[in-house]
């Protein structure tokens, strides 16, 4: 086996830091400090893949990347065409989450990897529908003080208190998380890179 490649996550989500450990991956962290108000795109899914492209693009021109594998990540929920990122409050939550009940939302997350070593990149969307549970105030209000909605986009994770809040999904349960890894391999086999080639 080849030596293993250097893997650089262009996010401060612990989450998506534990997907990639948990699948025998050993990333640095870089945060980006890419500040999102400044894109502007059409669809929800051109929003998140620019997004993501931004964070990983900016990670890579920083000095000490020369030969590292960048990977940025970006994550909304989809409400019938309006993007729910994090909220800004508690209110903001609670708002969010009683619209939510008993009803679907498609979680759409952009990647985008880079191989600095080739300078070539390759950029993916995916999306899984979440279908909510018709949870309670009581729960609701309970959930809303763990402080929790207001660390992930669209208020709720799948791998946190909020889970038993959701029926079921379509598609990957770890894009809702915050990063796809089935995407993630087809994007670094689009680098002609293998996922055994950033195992540690």
């Amino acid at each position: 086996m080849s030596a293993t490649r250097r893997l650089v996550l262009a996010s401060a989500s612990p989450a998506r830091l534990g997907l990639l450990r948990t699948a025998g991956f050993a990333p640095e962290v870089v945060v980006s400090g890419f500040d999102e108000s400044s894109i502007h795109a059409g669809s929800l899914t051109d929003l998140v893949g620019a997004l993501a492209d931004a964070k990983a693009t900016m990670v890579a021109s920083r000095s000490g990347m020369s030969g590292a594998v960048i990977v940025g990540c970006d994550s909304l929920l989809d409400v019938d065409g309006t993007a729910h990122g994090k909220p800004s409050s508690i209110d903001d939550a609670r708002t969010r989450l009683r619209g939510l009940r008993g009803r679907s939302a498609i979680l759409r997350t952009g990647h985008c990897v880079i191989d600095t070593e080739s300078a070539r990149s390759a950029r993916g969307v995916a999306s899984t529908t979440v279908h909510f549970a018709h949870f309670t105030d009581d729960e609701l209000e309970a959930y809303l003080a763990t402080g929790e909605p207001l660390a992930v986009a669209g208020a709720f994770t799948l791998d946190g208190r909020s889970a038993p809040f959701i029926d079921r999904i379509e598609g990957d349960h770890g894009n809702v998380i915050g990063l796809s890894l089935p995407l993630l391999r087809v994007l670094l086999a689009e680098l002609d890179l293998r996922v055994m080639d950033l195992w540690q």
